[in-house]
């Protein structure tokens, strides 16, 4: 049986039931940036009149419906729609080709797909070569095709009633190397970790959170929106993250979700000040590290501690910083309530002891069921007794707070020792003049792989490779030293603003190649 932070109503099968337990009467659930404003039980009727037009148009329980729309209410409430309705859900990122397009319509196999109306003539042609009857269409003003299946006449929808262990969704990875995966979410998956993070950062209908992030991920999709649904609370939804208008919603919200780079450009503008966020109760940020200085300066300037968490598309979150505690920055935090996290030797799986670094591994409700049609690649992924393997490299300290070292496929490895990204990255970013750094391993004929460091100056700042390296040497042992110190305007970044490792290795890979 699925273990939850505390036990729901097990008469409450599936995630629709569990909204639809917890609605409460006459309370707005979202105001968007069009003056919209929809109470919990009016998005609740909304994703019935989605799943009564899908359903219309063919949809069935099991069957995948692929996302590609910009963000709407309407577009927000097709994941309710699908878990009603029992389909999966499979958003897409909306700046995917359709070349890559290609590739998760043939994975995914979806009955509909929902996408932009400038993009119906080459995703119906997508559709077709993947056997998919259906495509619709929803701009980011919730006109389209959907809107007016939806205008037809509608029954009451009758929910399909699915089951906890049943799809409520598959998310595919980021990409940042190789092929995108497709993790498959059940809706025990999705209902426990908003259970558990509701708790644990303290939501009520009292809250209002400021969401700017996107949904076609995890983090804007459901780390947001589901505590916020089953909390009761509210948010003030926007399109897009704009630093001057999030400024201007502060005074009205007591709760923030956002990505570094958000808090990096409230940091920079002038109108971000003490006196706006006084109302304010949480800032939490994820989908990428936060700099130590960033955590540093913002608690300067507006007396908030951000809480930082640590969670993947395979498993939602695992981690967080306490609500009450120390927020230590440059740490995830603690586990989870009901969520068991390990630090292993990559190699035996051996367990090893606070302090070390090794291969984070987690066990919990919120851990995914597998990769899409990728049985042989699922069982890779978990051990005998149950943990998955998150690629990710970390150290738990004697207080059991979580440090991220890097990911396993970041690991450099240098005349055979292994040098851990994180930590270089963190002492160039220590040093005058530096923003912010990357580290990855490029091809070396002597040691195997040469420590390179790639690093973005504070503006106006001058950086010689140098100086930046003898500034090092009384930091770092020699062979954790950079070979050559490149300076970049920008790091490349995906939508959630992850750097883009791969690329680097690509864009350098021959740095060497005369050594």
């Amino acid at each position: 049986m699925t273990q939850w932070i505390y036990e729901p109503d097990w008469a409450i099968r599936n995630f629709g039931d569990l909204v639809k337990s917890r609605l409460p009467s006459g309370a707005i659930f979202i105001r968007d940036d069009d003056g919209r404003v929809l109470t919990h039980v009016d998005y609740w009727s909304l994703s019935g009149r989605i799943a009564g037009a899908l359903m219309d148009c063919g949809a069935k329980r099991g069957d995948r419906v692929a996302v590609q729309a910009e963000k709407s209410v309407e577009c927000l409430a097709l994941f309710l729609a699908c878990a009603r309705l029992g389909a999966v859900l499979v958003p897409l990122n909306t700046a995917y080709t359709d070349s890559e397009l290609d590739y998760f319509l043939g994975d995914a196999e979806p009955a509909v797909i929902v996408c932009a109306p400038e993009r119906q003539t080459g995703i119906s042609g997508l559709a077709s070569k993947h056997r998919c009857a259906v495509v619709l269409t929803l701009d980011g003003n919730s006109e389209g095709s959907l809107a007016s299946e939806m205008r037809a006449p509608p029954a009451q929808f009758a929910d399909a009633a699915p089951d906890w262990a049943d799809l409520a969704a598959i998310l595919y990875t980021s990409g940042t190397t190789g092929r995108s995966k497709g993790a498959m979410l059940t809706h025990a998956n999705l209902a426990s970790n908003a259970l558990t993070l509701a708790e644990v950062w303290r939501f009520t209908h009292r809250d209002v959170l400021i969401h700017a992030l996107p949904i076609y991920h995890t983090h804007g999709l459901f780390t947001a929106v589901n505590t916020i649904l089953l909390s009761g609370g509210s948010m003030l939804f926007r399109k897009k993250f704009d630093a001057g208008e999030v400024i201007s919603l502060l005074p009205q919200a007591t709760a923030m979700m956002g990505v570094p780079t958000y808090y990096t450009r409230l940091l920079r503008h002038q109108g971000f000040t003490r006196e706006v966020v006084k109302h304010m109760r949480l800032f939490i940020s994820g989908s990428a590290p936060l700099l130590e200085e960033t955590h540093r300066r913002f608690r300067e300037k507006t007396g908030h501690a951000i809480i930082e968490r640590y969670g993947m598309t395979e498993t939602g979150r695992n981690t967080s910083n306490p609500y009450d505690g120390e927020r230590i920055a440059s740490t995830v935090g603690l586990p989870l309530p009901g969520i068991s996290l390990r630090v292993t030797n990559p190699k035996s799986g051996a367990r090893l002891v606070d302090g070390e670094a090794g291969m984070i591994e987690v066990k919990g409700p919120n851990v995914f069921t597998g990769y899409w049609r990728k049985p042989e690649l699922t069982g890779t992924e978990f051990r005998a007794d149950g943990y998955f393997i998150t690629g990710d490299l970390g150290q738990i300290d004697d207080k059991g707070y979580v440090t991220i070292v890097g990911r396993a496929r970041d690991l450099v490895i240098t005349g055979g020792l292994n040098v851990y990204p994180k930590e270089v990255e963190s002492e160039l970013e220590a040093l005058e003049g530096v923003s912010e750094a990357a580290v990855i391993g490029l091809p070396h004929k002597d040691f195997g792989e040469a420590v390179t460091a790639i690093v973005v100056p504070d503006a106006g700042a001058s950086i010689d490779e140098a100086e930046v390296i003898a500034g090092l040497k009384l930091r770092l042992a020699n062979y954790k030293l950079p070979k050559r110190v490149i300076v970049a305007g920008c790091l490349p970044r995906n939508a959630m603003g992850k750097v883009l490792k791969n690329r680097l290795r690509e864009t350098h890979a021959g740095l060497y190649d005369g050594n």
